[in-house]
């Protein structure tokens, strides 16, 4: 277990308790990492205390930057509806009022300019382009930007992402392997129109499927989501299915085609998910079938006993941390929601423990299908 002063981060503007999300008993990992430390560092050299910036954050995981610069009030952007959670919980745990940081959704329209934006380097680049084009109208030529990862989650193509969009780049020396990139805005650059969402046609169908920039597999069918189709059942009588970790909604879409009186319930943490969910929905069914959209941490906000069928697709990685506690938590959840002789059905590579996981909360498990690289799993509530 973690000793509970490791999950103290120490930086200039102070001293703060914070924890992840979803929690965990035996908890390993740090809410923030060096690349936090590094950007709240160098905000401490270059902006004073009497200062009053109006500060962007983008990407905070699980609020550092926000509980730490909370003096300055800034506005806090994410995609992630567990960073806007965790932000509000490590506020309250460290005495802060919740009005200190204004939280903006990754779809949100961004208001005035900006003097001081920091912005933590996410998985995806297609999310960093769309990020920068919506914030570029909101900088003024001597806005102060600031990138910050982990050296190895730094790849080339976001320097290029940075001068096209942005501006002319330096580089920082690399500290406990972070890096800070700072683009100073250039008034001649062009803005870009957003190439986001982006559709593809699903195969054997006529379906036009839209993807926000932070979808998983925006151009084309992956080949999990594609096996997890093939196999998805038609059970006569059930009234409710839950799409949970909808990403864009095919699993859901294709569950309402084979199921056709049920109402479908689309979930997942990310903003730009769960809206690109609800146009595939109904632009494929338009008003003929009942659905929600439901943007929240896995089914918390779900009644008990409120389900007759879950599809889920978990990931196995959180921000750049690869592990299976995001899955377990769903699964835990799922256990709760699922009505009497409610099923739970899981798709995952064939490397990742979920059977034991299955069988020790649900008392059973049943491989549904496998091939070389995925296996659908179904465990069954039996009391």
């Amino acid at each position: 277990m973690t000793n509970p002063s490791e999950q103290r981060l120490i930086v200039p503007q102070g001293e703060f308790s914070l924890q992840r999300l979803p929690k965990r008993p035996l908890e390993l990992l740090r809410a923030w990492d060096a690349a936090d430390e590094y950007l709240l560092d160098a905000f401490a050299t270059t902006v004073s205390t009497s200062a009053e910036p109006r500060i962007l954050i983008i990407n905070d995981s699980f609020g550092a930057l926000a509980v730490a610069l909370n003096a300055w009030h800034p506005h806090a952007f994410s995609d992630s509806y567990l960073s806007h959670l965790a932000t509000k919980l490590n506020l309250i745990e460290n005495g802060i009022a919740l009005t200190q940081v204004q939280l903006i959704n990754s779809l949100e329209p961004l208001q005035g300019l900006f003097d001081t934006v920091l912005i933590k380097a996410p998985k995806t680049l297609a999310l960093l382009e769309d990020q920068l084009i919506r914030l570029r109208p909101h900088l003024a030529p001597n806005s102060q930007v600031i990138l910050a990862g982990m050296v190895k989650a730094l790849p080339s193509a976001l320097w290029t992402l940075l001068e096209r969009l942005i501006g002319p780049t330096t580089t920082s020396l690399a500290r406990k392997k972070a890096r800070l990139i700072t683009a100073t805005p250039d008034v001649n650059i062009t803005i870009a129109n957003n190439p986001y969402p982006v559709c593809y046609t699903l195969e054997n169908s006529d379906y036009l499927i839209s993807n926000h920039a932070n979808v998983f597999s925006r151009e084309r069918l992956d080949i999990g989501t594609r096996f997890f189709l093939e196999h998805l059942p038609t059970i006569p009588a059930i009234r409710d299915i839950i799409d949970l970790g909808c990403g864009n909604g095919l699993v859901g879409l294709i569950a309402a085609e084979r199921n056709p009186l049920t109402n479908i319930h689309f979930v997942d943490e990310s903003f730009m998910a769960v809206a690109s969910a609800k146009d595939n929905f109904y632009r494929a069914l338009e008003s003929t079938r009942s659905a929600t959209f439901n943007v929240g941490d896995g089914l918390c906000d779900f009644a008990a006993s409120s389900a007759d069928l879950i599809l889920c697709n978990p990931p196995f990685h959180q921000q750049h941390t690869v592990g299976d506690q995001i899955a377990v938590s769903l699964f835990i959840q799922s256990r709760r929601v699922l009505r009497k002789s409610g099923e739970l059905w899981v798709i995952g590579n064939r490397h990742l423990n979920y059977h034991s996981q299955l069988q020790r909360l649900f008392g059973n498990h049943q491989v549904i299908a496998t091939n070389a690289k995925f296996i659908i799993f179904k465990a069954i509530v039996k009391i």
